[in-house]
Formats: C-alpha cells, structure tokens, sequence
C-alpha cells in the first residue's frame, strides 16, 4: 500500500528499466513510488520482470563470473530502496492521463503523479506446453532469447520455432554457437522478409521442419531439454528429433494494454517515444525498456533507457 496519495514520479514496472529510473529519480531527490509488475492486466506476474525467470547472465556489464537474473534484480531493487525508492505491489487496473496530475488506479487505492514511468516491459509468446515452465529457467532448456542465452548451446543441436524475421535472426545467430539449428514452422511459406529467407536458406547449419509443430518436449532434472515430439500438420504423422535446447521465436506482447487510446502505439501495442528521448505522446508520460522496444529486448538496453526516463522527468518537473 503507497504511503501516500500524490508522488512527483510514480514508476510503473520493477525490470532493469523501472529499477533504473529508480535509483536515478531518487538520487534526484525525487521520491519515487515503484509499483512492481505494474503492467494491468496482460503483465507478467513476477516482480523484477523477465529476468526473475533467467537463471545465469553473462552479458550483464560488471559481473564477471556472472549472476542470476533474480540476484540482479534484486541488487538493483536494494540500490534503488538505499536511495528512498517506495515500493509497492500490485497490478495498475486503470489509468487517467488526459490531465496533470495523472491518475493511477491500483488494487483497492489509487495515487496521483505529476510524471509517470511506463517501464511494464513485454513477454515472449510460448507455445502452453506443460513441460515449457519446467525447463524455462534452465540452461540447456527453453529460451526466447537467442542473443541473452546461445553461448551457453555450444556444439549442441537446437530447435527455433517460428517463421518470422524473429526467427531467422534467431536461428543465424545460433549458428555461431549450435552444432545445428532447425527451424520448425507450422506453415510451408515462411513469414519472414526474402532477405531473411535468403540468408538463412544459405546456411549450411540450419535445417528446416516445415508444415510442423513441437507437440512435446522432452527432458528430465540434471539433463535439461533432450528432444521433442514433432507433429507433421498436413499428415499427422508425429516424430521424436533429438536437440539440446529449444528457442521460441514467435513474438512478444508488449504490456500496454491499459494505456490503450491514451499513449501513441505501434500496430504491434509498443509505446512510441520521440527520437532519441523516452518522452511518449502525453506531456510528462516517460516509456523505457521493452515496452518501447521491440528490436533489441537486452537488460543492458532496458537499464539504459530507464536512466534516460528518469533524467527527462526530472527535467520536465524542473521546468513545469
């Protein structure tokens, strides 16, 4: 429950970009409220956003022998709170930015904002398998991060499933590391560009399972993901393929859905930002991480954009 009911900057999402602003607008003296897994309805569930389902991260600057993703997060939260960040919990059911200050319902209270940081992120898109969850957060499991997690696929076969661009970056990417990468679509036309196609046609190390979906994965403790059930669409005829890893290439959602009609969105629902700045469509509304972006998805890049939000609200307010 927020301590109070009017805050300078209220923070919506507790990821790498909502923690970031955290630590920059507190140092700034202020005062912000973080509301974590603040995303409505469509977030994801888990304070600390994607990376609270990664077990080990390597490509995060300053930890050399790595760290888990939950570890970081919780790092970051720590920093932000010795600053006086106020956390508190629950989904955001509704919100009011037509005027200053901005309106924000949360469970059973609400608060007002003169600045508000949208930082509720995005998820990937998952198949709803059973066994997805179990091997979601373990190395040589199930990813939908081929840039965060192929280093740890060396010399194994992996499976990418999907048709889109998504995919072919996925799966060239994967190449540097994979002994081999299949591509597996549900369709015999790919979604993705020609160019795409073309370049990854041309690899020698990916392989095709078209008109084809993964009905089951297979795996057990201490042996992360060992194969899957692949079901031929157009015959029925199902398959056992072996591999080490699966990657999920079928999109993400950004978590926008209740800020519909009120911010300026792509055909995709990511929140649109004035160039080079994390301003959205509504004066004194900041957007920073996944919820702006759609090219890149890193923790790093998230971080980055959170400090570049919590520095134009500060400016804002400064000058309002």
């Amino acid at each position: 429950m927020p301590s109070k009911g009017h805050y300078r900057v209220v923070i919506l999402g507790s990821g790498p970009a909502g923690l970031t602003a955290a630590v920059y607008a507190s140092r700034a003296e202020l005062s912000p409220l973080v509301v974590e897994g603040g995303g409505g309805e469509d977030a994801t569930d888990v304070p600390g956003g994607q990376l609270m389902l990664t077990t080990d991260v390597d490509n995060y600057p300053g930890f050399p022998e790595g760290i888990l993703g939950p570890e970081l997060m919780e790092r970051m939260r720590k920093q932000a709170a010795r600053f006086g960040t106020e956390f508190t919990s629950g989904e955001l059911r509704k919100v009011a930015l037509s005027q200053r200050p901005f309106q924000l319902m949360l469970d059973g209270t609400s608060v007002t904002a003169d600045t508000v940081i949208v930082a509720t992120g995005a998820r990937a898109k998952w198949l709803n398998l059973p066994e997805e969850l179990e091997f979601r957060t373990k190395i040589g499991g199930v990813s939908a991060c081929a840039t965060c997690d192929g280093f740890f696929y060396k010399g194994k076969d992996v499976l990418v499933v999907g048709g889109g661009d998504t995919a072919m970056e996925e799966a060239t990417f994967l190449t540097k590391f994979a002994d081999k990468v299949t591509v597996v679509h549900r369709r015999q036309e790919l979604r993705a560009s020609k160019a795409m196609q073309t370049r990854a046609h041309g690899n020698p190390k990916i392989a095709w399972l078209l008109d084809s979906a993964v009905e089951k994965i297979h795996g057990g403790p201490g042996q992360g993901v060992t194969g899957a059930t692949i079901k031929n669409l157009k015959t029925g005829a199902t398959s056992e393929v072996a591999c080490g890893g699966i990657f999920m290439a079928i999109g993400h959602i950004p978590n926008t859905g209740v800020f519909e009609g009120q911010l300026k969105s792509d055909d995709q629902g990511y929140l649109l930002v004035h160039d080079g700045t994390s301003a959205t469509s509504v004066p004194g509304v900041f957007a920073a991480g996944d919820v702006t972006d759609h090219r890149y998805r890193q923790a790093i890049t998230a971080a980055g954009t959170g400090c570049m939000a919590a520095i134009d609200a500060e400016r804002f307010l400064s000058h309002s």
